[in-house]
């Protein structure tokens, strides 16, 4: 059954209405061909029309949206002979942080990325994708693995952030982080990241500090989540829509900043309709990012990375 937000509820009625006739027609053997042709124009324009000007707070919902691919679905879609490496070496697995060797478009790669689950019971098993300091360490073994070994990392971000939980804390989450976004700024390897649904603060640029940052169309990347950002300047999270807005964190906002490198373009109507479309489109652009960056010297590459990050905070001064 599909899902749909508020902002498509008069999609989801005449998409109701078109469903309606099609069991009509088919028990009574009526011909409303032309009918059901018609509401299905009515909805297509509506559907474009709805998706050409969503505000911010509309990206956020549909970054968000429940059948919307996940890491795991671009990980079976775009890279085969995948074998899945797990564990920090030093306290457990982390399910939330997903990472592996694997061949994409016939080169040997390291993959990593967040998973916030599709359903239930793999959501709480990968903790909503909110990754604990055992994560981001794997993250850093892996990369450290990838380095040695001379692989490429690809990199897919979707996480509303780090778990903040006593127990992460406890475990030095900040320095996990940290260590992590260190690793991605020293190794010696291609690092191409990807915001597939949400980049959610330090969470997210843990695994996103690439020579070249991509964002779905639909995605969002930001310091902070809107709920949260409104709870600290509004003293509630009812003001998210402002926050939204006062963020931006859109993958158009981002791109106009500096911050990303690319917009891939997502199917009409998002990611969540026409999954396969979408991480074919990723598969490309993944692939055209890196091609470049594979005969580069591994100290250049280090050096560009730092200086396109260090980069972003010089700008305006």
């Amino acid at each position: 059954m599909r899902h749909f937000l508020d902002f498509e509820r008069p999609i989801a009625e005449l998409e109701g209405k078109i469903e309606e006739l099609r069991h009509l027609s088919a028990d009574s053997g009526l011909n409303i061909a032309e009918e059901v042709g018609r509401l299905e124009a009515q909805a297509g324009r509506l559907l474009r029309q709805s998706y050409a000007r969503l505000n911010s707070w509309q990206k956020v919902l549909v970054a968000r949206h429940p059948d919307r691919p996940h890491c795991l679905d671009y990980i079976a879609g775009l890279i085969s002979e995948f074998v899945p490496l797990a564990g920090d070496r030093a306290f457990a697995e982390d399910a939330a942080v997903v990472g592996g060797i694997g061949r994409f478009r016939g080169r040997s790669v390291m993959v990593l990325g967040t998973e916030k689950g599709a359903d239930t019971e793999a959501r709480l098993k990968r903790n909503f994708g909110m990754a604990r300091p055992e994560g981001y360490r794997k993250a850093r073994r892996l990369m450290r693995l990838a380095d040695r070994f001379r692989l490429p990392v690809l990199s897919l971000v979707d996480t509303a952030g780090a778990y903040p939980g006593i127990d992460a804390e406890a475990r030095g989450q900040a320095e996990a982080i940290a260590g992590a976004i260190e690793t991605c700024l020293d190794i010696r390897v291609p690092l191409v990241a990807a915001v597939i649904g949400e980049g959610g603060s330090g969470g997210a640029i843990a695994l996103a500090a690439g020579n070249a940052v991509l964002m779905l169309e639909h995605a969002i990347y930001s310091v902070i989540s809107p709920e949260g950002c409104a709870s600290i300047l509004w003293r509630s999270a009812d003001h998210a829509e402002a926050a939204a807005e006062a963020l931006r964190l859109t993958a158009q906002d981002l791109l106009q900043l500096e911050v990303v490198d690319r917009i891939v373009p997502e199917p009409l109507g998002g990611a969540h309709r026409l999954p396969n479309e979408a991480i074919d489109a990723l598969g490309e652009a993944l692939d055209e990012a890196l091609r470049p960056l594979l005969g580069r010297d591994g100290d250049r590459l280090r050096e560009e990375r730092r200086q396109k990050f260090l980069a972003m905070g010089r700008r305006g001064l």
